[in-house]
């Protein structure tokens, strides 16, 4: 006669080893399709990344040629003073920036 504690504990491993089957075979669906969404974020940030590329490209200044050596454009006027005006300190006897003096 079977010993029934044996049956028993042999019952149990059988279903420790079915849910064990079950989570193993649902690991490599799980691993590719992390792949592929890995896939998907590396082709978005290439295309973003090239995306900004571009676009600093297009917004970074042009070199202008002068006796055919290559130089930078000219500040326009009002862009010049303000950077000069925010290094500069002012002080009671001098006007701020752009304002004329009130000496008469």
């Amino acid at each position: 006669m079977l010993d029934p504690e044996l049956l028993e504990r042999i019952t149990a491993r059988r279903g420790e080893l079915d849910e064990l089957e079950v989570q193993l075979d649902k690991q490599p669906a799980e691993v590719r399709a992390e792949r592929d969404e890995l896939a998907v974020a590396e082709r978005v940030l290439e295309r973003v990344s090239e995306q900004l590329a571009d676009e600093r490209a297009r917004a970074a200044p042009m070199p202008g040629q002068v006796g055919g050596r290559a130089r930078k454009p000219i500040q326009h006027r009002e862009q010049a003073r303000t950077k000069a005006c925010s290094r500069r300190t002012t002080n009671a006897s001098s006007p701020p920036c752009g304002k004329p003096s009130d000496r008469s």
